[in-house]
């Protein structure tokens, strides 16, 4: 029951941040990654854990993902944006892995 509230907060914090300041760049995205650490760092030590390992995404990067604890909601916008999602790995270690995915577009023509 606890891992089901902490991560109802988890996204609860990531979202508010996101719909807060919806489209502020990189600013947005550092206020929605810093919630979320905040978050997972709680649900590690909550588990017994040590905090996630952060890391950025590398091209050809080799990922052991046995679960995925709490994803960044990217940020609306037509370009490439940051986001970041923490795992479980095999061995039961928390990682956070930073990558860049397409934004959603909102076009407002019709």
């Amino acid at each position: 029951m606890k891992m089901i509230k902490l991560m109802t907060l988890a996204g609860v914090m990531a979202m508010s941040t996101n719909v807060l300041a919806e489209g502020g760049g990189d600013r947005t995205f550092d206020r929605a990654f810093s919630a979320n650490a905040k978050a997972m760092e709680q649900y590690a030590a909550n588990q017994g854990k040590a905090p996630p390992v952060v890391r950025d995404y590398e091209y050809g990067m080799k990922l052991d993902v046995v679960k995925i604890v709490s994803v960044v909601k990217p940020q609306p916008a037509c370009a490439v944006v940051p986001t970041a999602m923490t795992y479980e790995d095999s061995n039961g270690q928390l990682n956070t892995l930073k990558y860049s995915v397409a934004g959603v577009c909102r076009n407002s023509g019709g």
